[in-house]
């Protein structure tokens, strides 16, 4: 038995695929490999913090309502972008397992800070059900370094 997937060579195509296509073969194939091209590309790994610079001391709390948006990188690192461009980096002390898949989290706090005391909750997929809870860390002010342009 044979399990080889065997798939088209899709620059030998006839004329009545080009018709179909309403393109020649050659502008078939080149179309191909350039999908594939891009399709092959690695994606950026949303696993991996992006490199940053600590500028200043960790602080404990950062203002719930200074809060603009985050960004999950693993099961271990949140990035909490401020209003104003501050960004401050929380290393949880523990992995948070799935924290990295959902990258989606809620918490409950009776302040109007986030604090290094708090615990967060994953929010599962599809349902947003309430995942593992886990721990906060120190919130780092860090520089995010420069995005590099894709080639």
């Amino acid at each position: 038995m044979n399990n080889e997937l065997t798939l088209p060579d899709y620059r030998q195509q006839t004329p009545e695929v080009a018709a179909r296509f309403g393109a020649p073969p050659e502008r078939i194939a080149g179309a191909l490999a350039a999908t594939a091209a891009i399709t092959s590309a690695a994606p950026r790994d949303r696993q991996t913090p992006p490199a940053a610079e600590a500028i200043g001391a960790p602080i404990s709390c950062v203002s719930l309502r200074r809060i603009r948006e985050t960004r999950v990188h693993g099961d271990s690192t949140i990035d909490f972008h401020m209003n104003g461009g501050q960004v401050y980096r929380n290393t949880l002390p523990q992995s948070c397992p799935s924290l990295g898949f959902e990258e989606r989290f809620a918490y409950k706090t009776s302040l109007s800070q986030l604090c290094s005391v708090d615990i967060i909750t994953v929010l599962q997929s599809p349902d947003l059900s309430r995942g593992p809870s886990c721990g906060l860390g120190k919130f780092q002010p860090v520089k995010l370094a420069p995005k590099t342009a894709a080639r």
